[in-house]
């Protein structure tokens, strides 16, 4: 295989949560009132009918345990990794695509930052948002499916209030551009990401290149950031974890503000590991407020005067327990996942940003899901004729891993893959460029660097002119 290719007894209570609009039904969500279940209601040529919405997948992951990825990884170590075809036990069921749309998992702190009259709390707030958007991450070992080129990505959410869709604007190098505005009106939320992997021997290292825009259009405001850097140890041996470190700068490009959050290494001895610390600071470069917490957990800003007084009462009180930990032995086969303090020391006086949302108790099961993810991939009664033919949804091999059809997803992944190469050769014979169908490669107006913007249409419904992509 070519290495170069690779998301009605009781009264019901309807909440519009999810709905779809087309010329023959409309989609949304109840409640139950007996069960407290999810439901979806579709309205069919009038006609309602209930299906319940999702919590656990058609089938739980396989395990990797009989698995060797190092005959495969062995000849890699300081390569990139798009162009290396890994084994598809090593994927969830989703594509990269739909990994980015949990990005708005945490929607509510954009509509409160909306709804703040100080731009420093909205700074605060976006800066949580800025946490939280990688926090599904946590635990998520899984590699997601590559996109085909061409391929997208739609998802409406009454509740949150917002629309997403993505695409696949570029393969080599892997690109993905999504767009998110806000069913009001208040904001949109947009953005490229280039993920650039690299082995290094235990660990497998991404570098999410690609700037993030937030645009609060109450406001007239502008906040742009880059994620960061994340990384899976023990790809060989031992326990596979996750950690996240790197600087990120958040910056409102129209009042001069700043955040900067550090989020730091796990460490020799893992004191640091999941923590995010930073500041905020106005134009004139006067720190505002802390901001901290870990990017697992939860994230608390508090005065810097306060914060500084307990650092040094923190220090005053620490005894120095670091001989001891140098003595203790230390694993030369696999990077040992410290041991995590599970919750974050408050500071007295602190505000609470944002916490993380608990996951189902099959997370495990299931990927590392959180509810939110679990329902990514689900297709629902009648959108199969709404969705544009290039949705992830529809993609074979993806679909068959979630129903539990590892030999099935494999075939399925090699025929795609085989597909989009002759589709590239067909392109190259008759001297002809990919042409994306909803973003447009144009300067980014906050920062000046190229970035991938929607030019609008696709919600209109209009996909004669869509690629066969599956």
């Amino acid at each position: 295989m070519n290495n170069e290719d690779e998301f009605f007894d009781a009264v019901l209570i309807v909440l519009l949560i999810f709905i779809v609009h087309s010329r023959s039904f409309i989609i949304c969500i109840v409640l139950h009132v007996g069960t407290l279940k999810r439901c979806v209601c579709m309205f069919m040529n009038g006609k309602p009918f209930f299906c319940p919405l999702r919590s656990s997948l058609p089938a739980p992951m396989f395990s990797r345990n009989d698995f060797s990825i190092w005959s495969i990884l062995k000849k890699c170590i300081g390569l990139e990794l798009s162009k290396i075809t890994m084994p598809i036990v090593f994927n969830e069921p989703l594509s990269f695509l739909q990994r980015i749309s949990e990005y708005m998992e945490h929607t509510y702190l954009i509509q409160k930052a909306c709804s703040q009259s100080d731009s420093i709390q909205r700074m605060q707030t976006v800066a949580a948002f800025a946490v939280s958007a990688v926090a599904s991450q946590w635990d998520r070992t899984g590699k997601p499916f590559n996109p085909l080129l061409g391929e997208t990505y739609e998802l409406t959410r009454e509740d949150q209030g917002f629309r997403l869709i993505s695409e696949q604007v570029s393969h080599h190098p892997p690109i993905s551009a999504f767009h998110t505005e806000s069913l009001t009106g208040d904001f949109v939320f947009h953005g490229s990401i280039y993920p650039k992997l690299k082995f290094w021997g235990k660990s497998v290292e991404a570098e999410p290149k690609g700037t993030i825009t937030l645009e609060l259009h109450k406001h007239k405001e502008a906040y742009t950031w880059t994620n960061p850097f994340c990384c899976v140890h023990n790809i060989i041996l031992g326990k596979l974890w996750i950690e996240q470190y790197g600087t990120v700068e958040i910056v409102n490009h129209s009042t001069g503000e700043k955040c900067v959050l550090n989020f730091k290494p796990c460490g020799m001895f893992g004191k640091e590991l999941h923590r995010v610390e930073g500041y905020i600071q106005d134009k004139s470069k006067k720190k505002c407020c802390v901001i901290y917490g870990k990017w697992t957990e939860c994230m608390w800003s508090v005065d810097p005067q306060v914060y500084e007084a307990h650092r040094k009462l923190e220090k005053k009180g620490t005894t120095d327990t670091r001989k001891q930990k140098q003595l203790e032995a230390i694993n030369e086969d696999a990077d040992e996942m410290p041991d995590v303090q599970e919750t974050v020391a408050v500071i007295p006086g602190s505000t609470l940003l944002w916490r993380i949302s608990s996951r189902p108790p099959h997370s495990a099961e299931m990927y590392n899901f959180t509810n939110f993810a679990m329902t990514l991939n689900e297709l629902e009664p009648g959108m199969e004729g709404v969705l544009a033919p290039t949705d992830c949804r529809l993609r074979p091999d993806i679909r068959a891993m979630e129903n539990g059809n590892i030999d099935e997803a494999s075939s399925e992944k090699e025929r795609l893959e085989e597909k989009q190469r002759a589709a590239r050769k067909e392109r190259a014979k008759d001297d002809e460029e990919w042409s994306t169908r909803w973003f447009q490669l144009c300067t980014n107006p906050y920062t000046g660097s190229q970035d991938w913007l929607y030019t609008g249409g696709y919600f209109d419904r209009k996909y004669t002119d869509c690629p066969d992509i599956y």
